[in-house]
């Protein structure tokens, strides 16, 4: 597939990385472009700052089928004030937030000055961020808080003993071990990045491994090695990680890097009782999306969102860094400035 980044001529109105698609494959290019007036029961939203997940990197490269229509506005997160209203309950000038929801999928996302969006899509930004801490979390710390949601809900606690978080040094994965501490976990991450050890442990994790070097072994079930899991990969990695959760220990599943599918056996459910859970951030009903996003502004905002965040970015410069993402070269958050 071939993927053209091309840099439009500036004019004097709003700009938008817009996706397109022709005979000569993908193409990401900022343009002059503002998103439509809002219709009934939608919102436009003047755009402070966005973020870039992998997903992003995805869409705009072309490396993945994100988009499921042409053209479109990147980006799945957007955090800003409302600039015109035609739903009940946002008014012009409220700050607001959205991630997920068919951003950058089935309706223009986030990477614009401008987006306009269903008013039930709208997340008012919580007392307790600001806009840029916000996007500083976007879908990945949201997907984080989610997944700390869902272990809640089926009785995690510090006492089952320690939580391996996998992918530790992405959005998620950092985010994840950074709530966890927060809460007084013992958190266990396994990376390949030999250099990443530092930074992980300045984001709360007690011990670093490396995947490969676990000692796990085949058997259906292992020694209970964790009270739990936030596993960011799946494939054979999960697997593995399944057969060494302890007695009512509770495993997240969040991403597939690692591949969709499982080899295992129902012997860690029936004979120990764990349990698993799938993590979906993008059409979270909005009373979770509500509470996990209260939790995020409050008792989960870690003291090290500064670490997470490594880079702070224009919109001119996002092409670029979704290439580096693209090749394993991104640690943390990228946060994109959008307004001056």
């Amino acid at each position: 597939m071939a993927v053209h980044f091309v840099q439009a001529t500036p004019m004097e109105q709003a700009r938008a990385l817009r996706i397109h698609r022709d005979d000569q494959g993908t193409q990401a290019r900022i343009e002059a472009w503002t998103s439509p007036e809002p219709g009934p029961g939608e919102v436009r939203i003047r755009a402070q700052w966005s973020s870039l997940n992998y997903k992003d990197a995805l869409a705009v490269t072309g490396k993945g089928k994100i988009l499921r229509q042409f053209p479109l506005t990147a980006g799945i997160d957007v955090a800003g004030v409302v600039e015109a209203s035609r739903t009940e309950g946002l008014s012009e000038g409220d700050a607001v937030l959205v991630t997920g929801y068919g951003l950058s999928e089935t309706r223009d996302g986030g990477l614009s000055n401008t987006v306009t969006v269903p008013g039930d899509c709208v997340v008012a930004l919580p007392m307790g961020l600001s806009p840029r801490e916000a996007m500083a979390y976007g879908t990945a710390g949201f997907t984080a808080g989610l997944a700390m949601s869902r272990l809640l809900d089926n009785g995690q606690r510090p006492e089952l003993g320690p939580v391996a978080v996998t992918g530790a040094t992405g959005g998620v994965g950092s985010y994840a071990i950074a709530i966890l501490s927060q809460l007084g976990y013992d958190v266990h991450a396994l990376s390949r990045k030999s250099d990443a050890t530092d930074y992980l442990r300045g984001l709360g994790a007690s011990e670093v491994h490396a995947p490969d070097a676990l000692p796990i072994g085949e058997r259906p079930l292992e020694s209970g090695r964790y009270g739990g899991v936030i596993d960011n990969v799946g494939g054979a990695l999960l697997s593995r990680l399944l057969r060494a959760v302890v007695e009512y220990g509770n495993v997240a599943s969040i991403g597939l890097a690692g591949g969709v599918k499982l080899d295992m056996t129902v012997l860690p459910f029936i004979l120990r009782g764990v349990s698993m859970v799938g993590v979906h951030s993008v059409e979270c009903p909005m009373s979770r999306r509500l509470d996990v996003w209260g939790h995020l502004a409050s008792d989960w905002k870690p003291a090290v969102m500064d670490r997470i965040v490594t880079r702070e970015v224009a919109l001119d410069e996002v092409p670029a860094v979704c290439e580096d993402m693209i090749a394993g070269a991104q640690t943390g958050r990228t946060v994109v400035r959008l307004a001056d």
